[in-house]
């Protein structure tokens, strides 16, 4: 996906926030918006086998926690073995006069585990694997 947006200062430059983040680690990049011309959120991952692409408030879940927002999208679903999902973890960023700043933070690939028999749906159900991110975080106009 290629978004084009025009880089925009906030009236209030000292507490601007980021809505553009474009981001990269180890055979995946990230990109994505808190809103876009159509005023969804848009996410696409991208890694060797698949590049994905979410939109709106359905297919990619936000939440403000005490580290960050964690905004979620499911990159592959089974009918009877689970499913995956991937998390990026959002830390607080005040792009103060600048329209941008970098950004390190976390990637979390979360495996969700199910059987449709009952006996296999026992013990641990849900294993994580983190990779580091690097990129920018932008303020822009959509």
């Amino acid at each position: 996906m290629l978004l084009t947006a025009i880089p925009v200062l906030s009236a209030k430059a000292s507490e601007a926030v980021p809505n553009l983040y474009q981001l990269q680690g180890k055979n995946v990049s990230i990109t994505y918006s808190t809103t876009s011309f159509g005023g969804k959120p848009l996410l696409t991952y991208k890694n060797k086998q698949q590049v994905l692409s979410f939109q709106g408030n359905e297919e990619i879940r936000s939440v403000e926690t005490e580290i960050g927002t964690l905004v979620t999208v499911t990159i592959r679903k089974t009918v009877d073995t689970g499913n995956t999902s991937f998390t990026l973890v959002l830390p607080r960023i005040n792009l103060g006069k600048s329209n941008s700043a970098p950004v390190e933070t976390k990637g979390i690939t979360t495996t969700n585990y199910f059987s449709v028999n009952p006996k296999f749906n026992q013990g641990q159900r849900q294993t994580y694997t983190i990779i580091n991110l690097t990129g920018t975080a932008q303020a822009v106009a959509f």
